[in-house]
């Protein structure tokens, strides 16, 4: 059984609601129908209900909860709550009002306010018009130093990693992560790794360079947040500066890192900037025919996620199955 077969397995154990806020879309109606079918999650789609139906055309959707953010009771109760939220930011009853009648704003409001359990979003939209809502609405978790961004990779046929699953971050939020916040994203990732891999993070903070075999401000960095990663979370297995090749294969390690607790047996990426993060996974789903989940958003109060605007029905349906996962975690 693969990942994601064991991730909507434990979906369906303990179903969730998700919403849905791009309703209108032949990829989101198509997999919020599969979603239903298989009983991985109870689906909101937002939208005209006779737009969602016409681009459901040919599908089920009679188990699903359609709701028009434009023509709601919910509404005024919902823009009321966001005036609340956002007044000491300048915010107005009459932009409240406005802003709630925008699908994605509409359905951070309903995570929040329990009517879901989690959202995903971001087919035809992108990351910042996914993340703004979130934070401004849901908010950061308590524990949380900074959101991040990571891909649950699948690649089939694969020796390495956890059985071919891997968690790549960050690759599809922060640009530029300083020493301190990379950090932050090790730990986080490792965490998430554990509750919804459900294997032992080891976490390889990857470099062009392996234990100073290079020398410059970018290494630097890398062996900085490897340090501090490690004094706040002695317990975790995360070692660096690793290059791809040392974090991965166990001949190489032996070579470039003898003696590492992680190389050659990574299952956690950790990218120095964004530039490398989603180059990497892109080159990896479509080289090693692999399946990307994500970007899976961590550091939210509750599960909010995107997706890329290039994804498929089955990516959403991967993405509302990790976040039906997030939920329970959270619950």
């Amino acid at each position: 059984m693969d990942f994601m077969e064991k991730t909507i397995r434990r979906a369906t154990a303990d179903k969730k609601t998700i919403v849905l806020p791009e309703g209108t879309d032949k990829r989101v109606v198509t997999a919020a129908a599969d979603v239903l079918k298989r009983g991985i999650a109870d689906v909101i789609l937002l939208g005209n209900k006779k737009e969602v139906l016409a681009a459901a055309e040919g599908l089920d959707l009679s188990k699903a909860q359609i709701v028009d953010p434009k023509d709601t009771p919910l509404h005024a109760d919902y823009a009321d709550t966001f005036h609340e939220l956002r007044k000491a930011k300048g915010m107005t009853p009459e932009k409240a009002d406005e802003t709630m009648y925008d699908a994605t704003y509409f359905g951070a409001m309903m995570v929040k306010k329990g009517a879901a359990d989690g959202m995903v979003s971001g087919a035809c939209h992108s990351t910042a018009n996914t993340l703004r809502p979130a934070l401004q609405i849901v908010r950061t978790a308590p524990d949380a130093k900074l959101v991040s961004a990571f891909f649950l990779i699948s690649v089939p046929n694969c020796e390495y990693g956890e059985h071919g699953t891997f968690l790549f971050a960050d690759s599809g939020l922060n640009i530029n992560p300083s020493a301190e916040e990379l950090s932050e994203i090790a730990i986080a990732s490792a965490k998430t790794f554990r509750y919804i891999v459900g294997a032992e993070p080891k976490v390889a903070m990857l470099s062009f360079s392996t234990y100073g075999s290079a020398k410059d401000a970018l290494v630097d960095k890398v062996v900085e947040a490897t340090k501090l990663a490690k004094q706040k979370a002695p317990a975790l297995l995360l070692d660096g500066e690793l290059q791809g090749d040392a974090a991965l294969v166990p001949a190489v390690a032996k070579s470039k890192a003898p003696g590492s607790p992680v190389a050659g047996q990574a299952n956690v990426l950790i990218f120095p900037n964004l530039d490398v993060g989603n180059i990497a996974y892109k080159l990896t789903e479509r080289l090693a025919k692999a399946s990307a989940y994500g970007p899976i958003l961590q550091g939210i109060a509750k599960p909010v996620n995107d997706l890329s605007r290039g994804c498929k029905a089955e990516d959403i349906v991967g993405a509302i199955a990790i976040t039906c996962v997030q939920a329970q975690a959270q619950a």
